[in-house]
C-alpha cells in the first residue's frame, strides 16, 4: 500500500560486485539486479504492479490489474514508465488552503457499508460495482510502505467518483512501529518519531492536494499491527500524536487504522492523559461483526460517528461482472466527500538548480497574490542498493513558507544517510521535488564528489 510516481527510477550506480544487468525500455535504460524477473505489462494486462516485490516492471500499469486487499511492505520494485511524467504535468491544478474558492462540504459522516482494496479500482470497475451494498471506498493515496501500484487514483477519478454518489476513505502508509508485524517495512525511529509523523503528514497533504482531495477532508494512517512493548508504543503514539497535530494545523482530519490488539488499544488507553488523539478511530478487528463496537474502546470514546470497522480481512467479492479483492468494513465516521473547485492555481517555478559538492541551492518563486503564503517542502530521493535490494532512500528535505509573488534561493544539505552516501560514492544521482499545494516540480540532481 505505498506510493510510486516516476517516469523512472533514478539509481545510483550498482557495486561492481553486485551482479546486474542492463534493461532498455522505450529509449531509457537502467542498471537492475540481475536476478530480479522483468514483466513486460503490455504482455501481463492483468499483472499487480507490486512495490513490496523484488521485480521489474516496464510500462504503464493497467487500470485493471489485480491485487490482493492486504499487500503492504518497503518500496523495492523498479518500475520504468514513460508515461507517468505526462500523466502527472497533465493533472489539473487544485486549491491552495485560504482560498475563497467554494466547494462542496468536504467532511461526510457516512454510516454503512464499505470496502477497501489494494489498487484503485478503474472507473469502469467502480460503475460496475453500483450494483454494490457499497457506496464508501478505502483508497491508499500514499506512503512510504503503499504496495500497490495507483494508475487509477487520480483528481479526474476522484472528482467522477464523489459525483456519482461514492464516499472515500483517503489512507496513506507511512512508517511503521518499531515492532511492527510487516518484516519489510520502513519504520519509525524511536529517537525522531515527531518528526518523522510530521513529516508523513505534510506528504499525506500532498498526495491528498494532488488527486484533488481538499483540506477539511479527513486523512487516516494506517498503522498495521505490532507487538505491544513499552518503547515500541511510546514510539508509535508519539509519531501519530505529531501526525494529528500536522494533519489539524493543515486543515485535515486525521484518523487513524490500526489493530484492536495494539494501536487502537494504545490510542484508547491514552483517553484523559492530554494525549493528541486522532478525530477517528479506523478498527481493525477481524470478528465478522458488521458494526463498530470493539472490547479495547469504550462506547463513550469516539462516540460521535467515528468509527469505522475493518471486519473481515482479504476475500473476493464480484458485483455487475467485476471481482475485486476487498476488506469488508462498516463505516459510521468520517469519510472524503469533497471535490476540488475547478481554479487556476498560478504555477510553482523552479528557475534553476545548482549543485555544489554536497548542497544544492533551489530557487523556488510562488505565484500566488501579495499577503499569501507558499507552504511547500523541497525532498531529494536516490535509489540505492539496500540489504540486498534497490530502496527509495529521502537523503535531503526541506521545509519552507514563502511569500506570494516573491522568489527566494533555498540551500539544501544532505541528511544523515545522504551525508554517508555522499562520502561512499564518487556521485549520486537523485531527484528533487518541489511541491506546494497545487503544483509541484520535479528534476534530475547529479550530487559528484569534490577532489
Amino acid at each position: 500500500m505505498r506510493t510510486l510516481t516516476i517516469a523512472l527510477l533514478l539509481l545510483i550506480a550498482l557495486p561492481a560486485a553486485a551482479a546486474a544487468k542492463v534493461v532498455h525500455f522505450a529509449g531509457e535504460k537502467a542498471d537492475v539486479p540481475a536476478s530480479w524477473p522483468v514483466y513486460k505489462l503490455a504482455q501481463h494486462p492483468r499483472m499487480c504492479v507490486r512495490m513490496d516485490r523484488r521485480a521489474v516492471y516496464l510500462g504503464t500499469p493497467s487500470p485493471s490489474q489485480r491485487c490482493p486487499a492486504d499487500a503492504i511492505g518497503r518500496q523495492r520494485a523498479i518500475v520504468i514508465d514513460p508515461q507517468v511524467a505526462a500523466r502527472a504535468a497533465a493533472l489539473p491544478a487544485t486549491p491552495r488552503p485560504g482560498s475563497t474558492a467554494t466547494s462542496s462540504t468536504a467532511i461526510t459522516d457516512f454510516t454503512g457499508p464499505g470496502f477497501d482494496a489494494c489498487a484503485t479500482p478503474s472507473t469502469k470497475t467502480m460503475a460496475a460495482w453500483g450494483a454494490s451494498p457499497y457506496r464508501v471506498l478505502g483508497v491508499y493515496i500514499g506512503g512510504a510502505n503503499r504496495a500497490c501500484s495507483q494508475p487509477n487514483l487520480t483528481s479526474t477519478w476522484v472528482n467522477e467518483q464523489l459525483e456519482a454518489g461514492w464516499r472515500l476513505i483517503p489512507t496513506y502508509v507511512g512508517l511503521q512501529s518499531p515492532t511492527s508485524s510487516c518484516g519489510s517495512c520502513a519504520k519509525i525511529s524511536s529517537s525522531r518519531a515527531t518528526t518523522q509523523g510530521t513529516e508523513d503528514a505534510e506528504d499525506a497533504v500532498a498526495q491528498a492536494q494532488a488527486v484533488g482531495i481538499v483540506p477539511g477532508n479527513p486523512i487516516y494512517f494506517d498503522m498495521e499491527s505490532y507487538s505491544l512493548t513499552t518503547s515500541s508504543s511510546r514510539a508509535t503514539l508519539t509519531f501519530l500524536a505529531a501526525w494529528t497535530a500536522r494533519l489539524h494545523a493543515l486543515g485535515y482530519t486525521a484518523g487513524v487504522y490500526s489493530s484492536s490488539a495494539s494501536g487502537i488499544a494504545d490510542i484508547a488507553g491514552e483517553v484523559g492523559l492530554g494525549y493528541e488523539a486522532p478525530d477517528d478511530l479506523w478498527i481493525a478487528n477481524w470478528n465478522g461483526q458488521a458494526n463498530t463496537i470493539d472490547p479495547v474502546v469504550p462506547s463513550t470514546y469516539w462516540a460521535h460517528h467515528q468509527r469505522l470497522h475493518q471486519y473481515r480481512g482479504a476475500h473476493n467479492e464480484t458485483y455487475g461482472g467485476v471481482a475485486i479483492n476487498i476488506d469488508s468494513d462498516y463505516i459510521d465516521g468520517a469519510t472524503a466527500g469533497a471535490i476540488a473547485p475547478q481554479q487556476v492555481v498560478p504555477p510553482l517555478l523552479v528557475p534553476s538548480v545548482r549543485a555544489t559538492g554536497s548542497r544544492v541551492r533551489v530557487q523556488v518563486h510562488c505565484g500566488w497574490a501579495a499577503g499569501e503564503t507558499c507552504p511547500g517542502q523541497i525532498v531529494m530521493r536516490a535509489h540505492v542498493r539496500l540489504s540486498g535490494h534497490v530502496a527509495q532512500v529521502a537523503i535531503a528535505h526541506r521545509a519552507f513558507n514563502l511569500a506570494g509573488g516573491h522568489t527566494h534561493t533555498f540551500l539544501v544539505v544532505l541528511n544523515s544517510r545522504g551525508r554517508l552516501l555522499y562520502r561512499e560514492r564518487a556521485s549520486i544521482k537523485a531527484k528533487l521535488l518541489v511541491a506546494i499545494p497545487g503544483a509541484r516540480s520535479t528534476t534530475a540532481v547529479t550530487l559528484k564528489r569534490r577532489p
